[in-house]
């Protein structure tokens, strides 16, 4: 499995890369597929949008988009996340800044495991399925950096 985190024009750097590289491995075996290559870019608002234009026709912010290059059970991609984004939502929902960051990290992940958002019944699954890995992530982890 290669798994990679790319920073582009941002300082922010993600805590926990070891510990969330075995959770992604865990969650996609647990879906029955395998994780081939996934690559994270953590970046800015801007660099986001631009991609949303021009892959995706969408002329607004975001806080995370996946490119599913999946072969059958075979699990490739790519997931760009805006940081500001992130920031900003980490605030308006109240939460800890790095534990928005991995939320939005495995919301990506399901992305490519084949799950969506588009309805109601979709968003709360993968809401469900966020804080399921969220919590596996915190599990018997007595040095913590995030909080819960």
């Amino acid at each position: 499995m290669k798994l990679q985190i790319f920073y582009e024009n941002t300082p922010y750097r993600f805590r926990g890369w070891k510990k969330f590289k075995l959770l992604v491995h865990e969650l996609v075996k647990n879906e029955g597929k395998a994780a081939v290559e996934i690559y994270f870019i953590i970046t800015t608002d801007n660099y986001l949008r631009n991609l949303n234009k021009k892959f995706l026709n969408h002329d607004y912010f975001t806080d995370v988009i996946s490119f599913d290059y999946s072969s059958k059970k075979n699990i490739s991609g790519e997931i760009y996340i805006s940081e500001d984004t992130v920031r900003r939502n980490s605030i308006e929902y109240k939460v800890d800044f790095d534990n928005e960051m991995l939320r939005v990290m495995i919301h990506g992940v399901l992305h490519l495991t084949g799950y969506n958002d588009k309805t109601d019944a979709e968003k709360q699954e993968m809401t469900t399925l966020e804080d399921k890995w969220m919590k596996k992530f915190f599990e018997n982890n007595t040095t913590q950096k995030f909080t819960k």
